[in-house]
């Protein structure tokens, strides 16, 4: 079994900046695209940033510029750093992370509790 555990989210300013940590533990052989996605109250799931397992990164048209996400393989670990936060930034956020728990097999989805962030004057 993999579990994912998120942290860092919180009520901030606009212009203001939080990190977002989603930490991957359990049966691990290694892990594929680790994502971010969020969902604002009456709005649909949307994708905000992709890191492949090389390091490549894609980011949704709102938020590039001012989001960034990384990873540590060695801590099977993906972050969100997000600055300049504005009132549209609000949402719940949660890591998907695609999980081979063996050689040869293919990769499983995970997701995390999910994380608020709240930003507000």
């Amino acid at each position: 079994q993999v579990q994912l555990v998120e942290s860092g989210g919180g009520l901030v300013q606009p212009g203001g900046s939080l990190r977002l940590s989603c930490a991957a533990s359990g049966s691990i052989f290694s892990i594929n695209d680790m994502k971010w996605y969020r969902q604002a109250p009456g709005k649909e799931r949307e994708l905000v940033a992709t890191i492949t397992s090389g390091g490549r990164t894609n980011y949704a048209d709102s938020v590039k510029g001012r989001f960034t996400i990384s990873r540590d393989n060695a801590k099977d670990t993906v972050y969100l750093q997000m600055d300049n936060l504005k009132f549209e930034d609000t949402a719940v956020y949660h890591c998907n992370v695609e999980v081979v728990i063996a050689r040869r097999t293919p990769h499983r989805d995970y997701w995390g509790q999910g994380t608020q962030v709240a930003v507000s004057s």
